[in-house]
C-alpha cells in the first residue's frame, strides 16, 4: 500500500530539458523555487505524487555491471546524505537527461526534482527523491471578472506524463524505485534515463506470469491446437479466476486446474521458455499472488467475443453453456446460448 497523505515537498528545483538529438537547448534554472504559497505547494504535491499508487518496484542498474555506477544511484544517494545538495544534483540529474534524450521523438519539457518526505509503503514512512517531467501542454480559456477572455497554454496537473520515486531504502541492493510513464516510447524512461530493473517480487512475478499467460493464450495456441475464440476466452477467464481464488501461485497446480490437457501445458512451457528469454526475467514455479498485479492485469484480458460486427458477447463463466455450430441454410456460423433467466 502506498500512501501520500503524511507526505510533504521539502524542496522542488526546475529545469527545462530540450531534445538533444533535434538541436533543443538545456536551460537550467539559477536556484530552487521557495514554497511559500500553500495553494502552489498542494498542487505540485498531488500533481508529483497521486500517480504512484499501485506498489511495483524497481532497482536501479547499469547495463549489468555495478549498479553504483548509475548516475541517477549517485545524485540520489547524496541528496539522502545531505538534502541542500538537491538543486545541485538537480543540475546534474537535467544534463543526464538532456543527454539520454538522443531519440527525435523523445518531447521537450520541464524537469522537476524534488525532495519529499513522509511516504508511506506498506505501513513505513520513507523519505524520497523524485524526478518529474511534464511534456504534454494543453490549451486552457480564463475569464476575468472584467470579462475579458484569454488563452493560455499549461500543464495539466491531473496527469504526469513520466516521473520517479526513489526511496531512501534498499540502498545496498540499488534503492527501491516508484516508476509512472503514461507515455511510453520505446522505453525511454525506465531504459535510457533512469536504468532501472524490476525488483523480484510478488507484484512483477504475478504480472509477469499472467501477461505471459494471456499472450499464450492470444498468440500460441490456436496456431497448434483447434480451439474456437469462445475457447480461448473461457481459458482467460480460468487463468484470471486461478489468480483471484489463490494466496499462493503453485506452477503444477496452474497447469492442471487451468490448461488440464497435456499437450497444451507441453505447449505452454515451451512458450514460456521463449518469452521468458525475450522478455528478460525469471519465472518462478510457485510465488506470493499480488492482488495489485492480478487486478491491473485483468483488465487487459479480452472476454468479449465479437461477432461481425452485429454481436458482442461477454462470456464470464461456464464454458459449457455456449455451443458453436455453422448453419448448411444461411450458410452462417452461429452460437447456441443456454441460461437459466434474464435479466
Amino acid at each position: 500500500m502506498i500512501n501520500i497523505a503524511l507526505s510533504s515537498l521539502q524542496q522542488v528545483a526546475a529545469h527545462f530539458v530540450g531534445n538533444n538529438a533535434n538541436g533543443d537547448p538545456l536551460k537550467l534554472s539559477e536556484g530552487p523555487f521557495e514554497l511559500q504559497d500553500d495553494h502552489l505547494v498542494s498542487l505540485l504535491r498531488s500533481y508529483f505524487l497521486s500517480g504512484f499508487t499501485t506498489p511495483e518496484f524497481y532497482s536501479f542498474t547499469f547495463s549489468n555491471e555495478d549498479f553504483t555506477l548509475n548516475p541517477l544511484y549517485r545524485f540520489a544517494s547524496d541528496i539522502f546524505d545531505d538534502p541542500y545538495s538537491l538543486f545541485d544534483n538537480s543540475i546534474n540529474i537535467a544534463k543526464h537527461l538532456f543527454g539520454a534524450t538522443q531519440h527525435p521523438n523523445i518531447k521537450a519539457g520541464e524537469l522537476y526534482v524534488a525532495y519529499v518526505k513522509g511516504i508511506e509503503v506498506d505501513h513505513e514512512l520513507f523519505n524520497g527523491v523524485g524526478i518529474f517531467k511534464t511534456e504534454n501542454k494543453e490549451n486552457y480559456l480564463k475569464l476575468t471578472r472584467d470579462f475579458e477572455l484569454y488563452t493560455d497554454e499549461g500543464t495539466n496537473v491531473r496527469k504526469l506524463d513520466k516521473g520517479c520515486i526513489i526511496l531512501d531504502t534498499e540502498r545496498g541492493s540499488g534503492f527501491k524505485v516508484m516508476v509512472v510513464d503514461n507515455k511510453s516510447d520505446a522505453h525511454f524512461w525506465k531504459h535510457d534515463f533512469l536504468n532501472v530493473k524490476p525488483q523480484s517480487d510478488a507484484f512483477h512475478h504475478t504480472s509477469n506470469f499472467m501477461n505471459m499467460t494471456r499472450q499464450f493464450v492470444s498468440e500460441q495456441l490456436s496456431e497448434e491446437f483447434n480451439v474456437s475464440k469462445a475457447e480461448k476466452i473461457d481459458l482467460l477467464n480460468r487463468s484470471v479466476d486461478f489468480f483471484k481464488s489463490n494466496e499462493e501461485f503453485s506452477k503444477a497446480e496452474f497447469e492442471t486446474s487451468v490448461l488440464g490437457d497435456a499437450d497444451v501445458i507441453e505447449s505452454f512451457r515451451n512458450y514460456g521458455k521463449n518469452f521468458m528469454a525475450e522478455n528478460e526475467f525469471d519465472a518462478m514455479d510457485q510465488f506470493e499472488i499480488s492482488v495489485q498485479a492480478v487486478k491491473r492485469q485483468a483488465k487487459v484480458f479480452k472476454t468479449v467475443l465479437k461477432l461481425d460486427k452485429n454481436f458482442h458477447i461477454y462470456i464470464h463463466g461456464n464454458r459449457e453453456l455456449i455451443e458453436k455450430g455453422f448453419d448448411e441454410v444461411q450458410g452462417k456460423h452461429y452460437y447456441k446460448l443456454y441460461f437459466d433467466s434474464e435479466s
